[in-house]
């Protein structure tokens, strides 16, 4: 399978869009940086993002979530992971597409 990286705020670019409408039933996407804020509760894009994960796993970085201040803000059955479960994963998937 593959693991997908975003690392940008679906704020500001549309690269969580984009991933969420092409990643494969059984993937893993992983929001780090800036693209943990794809893990917030009641934003614009928690919609889209609850109704992919009815196909894929989607985890947030637990260090970027913290240092912005929105670690109690996720929407539930996102995975927080912290840097051993982030190696872990890109151990665990054939590939690693990054969307930048």
């Amino acid at each position: 399978m593959m693991l997908h990286t975003v690392n940008k705020s679906p704020f500001e670019k549309n690269s969580l869009n984009s991933c969420l409408n092409c990643a494969a039933e059984g993937s893993t996407i992983l929001l780090i940086e800036d693209g943990v804020y794809g893990a917030l509760k009641g934003s614009s894009i928690a919609d889209k993002v609850q109704a992919a994960m009815g196909k894929v796993t989607v985890c947030a970085l637990g260090p970027d979530l913290a240092a912005r201040g929105i670690a109690d803000k996720v929407i539930d059955g996102i995975k927080v992971v912290d840097y051993a479960g982030f190696v872990a994963l890109s151990v665990e998937n054939d590939k690693v597409q990054a969307w930048l």
